[in-house]
């Protein structure tokens, strides 16, 4: 009688489901950015993220972007620039986040998807619980002034 094999942590974790997403840093005047909290029952329910979500199939990073935008916060992106792509791995499934700075939009940013939404400065957000994929995003906006291409 032969045995299935036996699946290591690294053969499960490349079974886990992959995740495109598209997320759009909003920063206003005052240095804040836009984060929203997660609606409880979603995976990771309760945690902050970063506005944005999952790119649909044949959909481009900028078209997904310009629609998750529109249908979260109601805003019309005019204006993004990719600025970093991440990978992270959770235990039931990897995301690859590409991630925009927005640097023009019209329309006031609302929460069209029942989910809180905040403006914090950069610093603040380490207070937060965010998700685990965002912490290198926070990082690198609570040292943007010593980075170039941020304006």
């Amino acid at each position: 009688m032969s045995r299935a094999p036996e699946l290591s942590d690294q053969s499960v974790a490349s079974m886990a489901v992959s995740k495109n997403v598209v997320v759009g840093l909003i920063l206003d005047g005052q240095g804040r950015v836009l984060v929203s909290q997660r609606v409880e029952g979603a995976h990771m329910g309760g945690f902050w993220e970063f506005p944005g979500g999952k790119r649909r199939a044949l959909e481009g990073r900028q078209e997904a972007l310009e629609r998750e935008l529109k249908e979260e916060l109601g805003i019309q992106v005019l204006e993004a620039r990719p600025l970093m792509v991440l990978k992270h791995d959770y235990p039931d499934r990897c995301v690859c986040l590409d991630i925009f700075l927005i640097q023009t939009y019209e329309g006031q940013p609302v929460s069209l998807e029942s989910q809180p939404i905040a403006w914090i400065l950069p610093q603040d957000l380490k207070n937060i619980r965010f998700l685990p994929a965002d912490k290198p995003i926070i990082e690198a906006l609570i040292s943007r002034n010593e980075c170039p291409g941020w304006e």
